[in-house]
C-alpha cells in the first residue's frame, strides 16, 4: 500500500523550522520507493516534504550525511533545512521526514547538452574523498542478488528471470574487473534522480544507493538510464556522457576495457531490483514484467569504445 502523506504531517514538520505555514501541497512525481510532496508555502516559496518510508529511521541519517558531503564539496544536492535542535531528520509514524530545498526545473533531459554536464558532475563526484555514510558493498548489486534468491527460495516462488539472474551474476563474478579506480558513487543515475535546467544538472537527487566502488559503474548506469531509446543504445548520448566525463577525470585504458562488463553488471542490477520490488516485495501485476525491459538490453551490442575514437 502506497504511503500518504497528509497536510497534518506537512504542518508538524514545518512547526519544527522558521518557515511560513503551509499554503498548499500536492504530489510529486517520480521515484519507485520513499514519498515527495511539494509544499507551497504562506509566502510562495516551495519546500519538498520527503517521508523516507523505504528507509529505516537510521538510513536516513546516513543518507542525509551523503548529501550533506556532496554538497560540502560542490556537487549540486538538497540538503535538508534545519530543524529545531539541530536536526536534519524528524521521526513520525515510524518514518524519518526531511524538509528539502526545492529545485526549479524538471527532470535532466538526454539531450547532448544535458548529458555532458551529467558526466561532468560525476567526474567531479568521483573525486571527492570517501566517508563512512557511503558503504563498499553496492545495495543493488551481486549480495543484493543472493538475497532476491534466497527469498524466492523460501517462498517457493522461483522464475525463469531468477535463473537469468543467477547464471548471469554467477559468470559476471568470474570476469569481474579488479583493481579499477574507486570512487564516491550515487548508484542509481536514471533521470527521475536528477533535476536539471537549460541542458545542465540542476540537482543530483536520492543517495539511497550511494556506495564507494569503480568510478566508471556510475557512468555506465548513467547510460542505462538515459542512453536508451525504443530499446536501442543511442551512440551520440554515450559520446556525450563521455566527453563531459573526460572534461574533469580520463578514463584509463583498463576502465575502458572495463565498460561492457560494467554495463551489464548497473543492467542486471536494475533489472534484479525491478523484479524484487515488483514480484517479491509489493508484488503489482501491471509491473511485474518491469524488469523485461533490462532483460531484453543485455542481447544488444555496444560498441563502448566508439566514443574514445
Amino acid at each position: 500500500m502506497a504511503f500518504s502523506i497528509g497536510e497534518a504531517d506537512a504542518a508538524w514538520l514545518l512547526s519544527l523550522t522558521d518557515l511560513p505555514e503551509l499554503s498548499s501541497m500536492a504530489a510529486l512525481e517520480g521515484g519507485w520507493a520513499n514519498t515527495n510532496s511539494l509544499l507551497t508555502l504562506g509566502d510562495g516559496s516551495k519546500v519538498v516534504l520527503k517521508a523516507w518510508n523505504a528507509n529505516t529511521v537510521d538510513d536516513v541519517a546516513l543518507v542525509v550525511g551523503r548529501h550533506c558531503h556532496l554538497d560540502s564539496h560542490g556537487i549540486p544536492t538538497p540538503v535538508p533545512i534545519e530543524l529545531d535542535g539541530g536536526g536534519m531528520h524528524a521521526e513520525r509514524r515510524g518514518v524519518g521526514w526531511t524538509l528539502l530545498p526545492y529545485f526549479e526545473g524538471g527532470l535532466l533531459g538526454s539531450d547532448a547538452d544535458s548529458l555532458r554536464s551529467l558526466g561532468e558532475v560525476q567526474a567531479r563526484m568521483h573525486q571527492i574523498p570517501a566517508i563512512d555514510c557511503f558503504p563498499e558493498i553496492y545495495t543493488m548489486g551481486f549480495e543484493f542478488f543472493d538475497e532476491v534468491f534466497a527469498l524466492a527460495g523460501d517462498r517457493d516462488d522461483w522464475s525463469p528471470f531468477l535463473d537469468l539472474l543467477r547464471d548471469e551474476s554467477a559468470s559476471l563474478k568470474m570476469r569481474f574487473p579488479e583493481g579499477l579506480p574507486k570512487g564516491v558513487l550515487h548508484g542509481d543515475l536514471f533521470p527521475d534522480n536528477v533535476i536539471g535546467s537549460g541542458g545542465s544538472v540542476a540537482a543530483i537527487l536520492d543517495l539511497e544507493e550511494g556506495w564507494v566502488g569503480p568510478c566508471i559503474f556510475d557512468l555506465v548506469m548513467s547510460f542505462v538510464g538515459f542512453g536508451w531509446e525504443g530499446g536501442e543504445p543511442r551512440e551520440e548520448r554515450w559520446r556525450a556522457l563521455v566527453e563531459g566525463y573526460e572534461s574533469v577525470r580520463g578514463i584509463s585504458e583498463e576502465e575502458r576495457v572495463a565498460l561492457p562488463a560494467m554495463h551489464r553488471y548497473a543492467t542486471l542490477a536494475i533489472a534484479g531490483w525491478r523484479y524484487w520490488k515488483h514480484n517479491l516485495s509489493q508484488p503489482d501485476p501491471s509491473l511485474s514484467g518491469r524488469h523485461s525491459e533490462m532483460v531484453d538490453r543485455l542481447d544488444v551490442e555496444f560498441d563502448f569504445m566508439g566514443a574514445f575514437d
